[in-house]
């Protein structure tokens, strides 16, 4: 190794060391009982992956081991709270949900557009399906909304959160949109997402900033369609390129199924206040039914429709809590739509729900993890039971019976953690 490759890669050391105090350190609470305890920050060496953009820097710390229902055992109600197109910006709202999660035992799941690590100068290296190079209906990001990314994302990881993808260029609705590309073109796609992350210290010319402390390649498994278009196709591609779960579907509140080898985490239909038909949990959704395509509707109604899906996802919640205890799945987008009631709305819902007893506020890799560790007959049998539906005579009889042992290598088992 070259003298100044041997300095350039100390001095990532040193910063990346620095970072994974901060992230570790700040804020994270203890887990609660019944949990098994989070992973030890990792200790080994940073290896650099390519230009040193990413780096691998050991197990992710911060998560717990998934463990696997007793017989009679009541499942935890899991709820999944995701962004779509995660990036800081002058709202600073990556930041603060950061913030929000560490304060109240959560942890999330973040889906990166690869466009926001490539800066507007470099557009071209962009070669979207069926668009001309450079086009994205979300435009490109400059290097100080890079840099500002990339730290949130850095210790987004560190405090044991997931880095997903919400591809590049956001292209919805007909003539060119996800919802008409082939197989191979969703695999060029997540090739492109991935390429940004693996590269935007090259793209960005910041090549001493610190790297991104994971394996992008490995840390990638799961994402959200733009606009929940192109399922069909994408989800094909994804089996092929290793991803374990998606969330572009639209589905009720029962138990996930593995759909083309995928966990379905789709987002669910909720109780909605006032009207006879149920919403989807999405802050985007909840926006267009009160104020249209209008992302700053009326002020006078913005406090009334921040309560209204307040309300909405607490229901939901209730609903499942009280009833089957399938996983909530939620989906947010950093935005101040309507003067940032939805905003509003899901920190308040986090700090209601996430610090109940048997919550687990957990990202989708968490979620897929433990359900890849459970019987698949208990799981089948709690797929029995309705939206709302409690076992009639109880947990403990309901899920009394034992099953087969544990397949080998599944998550949490001894094989997987050696």
């Amino acid at each position: 190794m070259a003298a100044a490759e041997r300095i350039a890669a100390g001095s990532v050391v040193a910063a990346a060391c620095a970072v994974s105090l901060a992230g570790c350190g700040a804020g994270v609470k203890g887990p609660r009982e019944g949990v098994p305890g989070p992973a030890p920050a990792p200790k080994s060496a940073v290896r650099l992956i390519g230009d040193g953009s990413t780096a691998y820097t050991g197990a992710q710390p911060h998560l717990p081991r998934p463990g696997r229902l007793r017989p009679g055992q009541k499942p935890p109600q899991f709820v999944v709270f995701s962004w779509d197109g995660a990036a800081e910006d002058g709202q600073r709202l990556f930041s603060r949900f950061r913030k929000v999660a560490r304060d109240n035992n959560a942890t999330m799941t973040y889906f990166l557009s690869g466009v926001y690590l490539l800066p507007e100068d470099k557009r071209d290296l962009y070669k979207p399906p069926q668009h001309s190079p450079g086009r994205s209906t979300i435009g490109f990001n400059d290097r100080q909304g890079i840099a500002d990314t990339v730290k949130q994302l850095r210790l987004a990881w560190l405090e044991g959160n997931e880095i997903g993808t919400h591809f590049n260029g956001h292209f919805c609705g007909s003539d060119g949109g996800v919802g008409e590309w082939s197989v191979k073109e969703w695999k060029e796609e997540v090739a492109q997402a991935k390429r940004f992350v693996k590269t935007w210290r090259t793209n960005a010319g910041m090549t001493d900033a610190a790297p991104l402390p994971f394996d992008y390649d490995k840390e990638l498994i799961g994402a959200r369609t733009p606009c929940l278009e192109g399922r069909k196709n994408f989800l094909r591609a994804a089996r092929q390129l290793g991803f374990r779960y998606d969330s572009s579907g639209i589905n009720d509140q029962v138990w996930p199924e593995k759909k083309h080898g995928l966990w379905d985490l789709s987002m669910q239909l909720v109780p909605f206040p006032g009207h006879s038909f149920e919403q989807l949990t999405m802050d985007y959704n909840f926006m267009f039914s009160q104020s249209g395509r209008s992302t700053q509707g009326d002020p006078r109604h913005h406090a009334r429709w921040g309560r209204q899906m307040r309300d909405s996802l607490l229901s939901g919640f209730r609903r499942a809590y009280d009833g089957n205890r399938a996983p909530l799945i939620i989906g947010n987008h950093f935005e101040s739509w309507n003067g940032g009631t939805y905003m509003r709305a899901v920190e308040d819902v986090i700090e209601r729900v996430c610090t109940k007893p048997e919550v687990r506020c957990v990202s989708f890799r968490q979620l897929a993890d433990w359900l890849d560790a459970q019987d698949p007959g208990t799981l089948r049998k709690l797929r029995t039971l309705k939206v709302g539906e409690a076992p009639e005579r109880g947990w403990a009889s309901f899920l009394a019976a034992r099953h087969a042992p544990a397949p080998k290598g599944a998550p949490g088992t001894r094989a997987a953690r050696q």
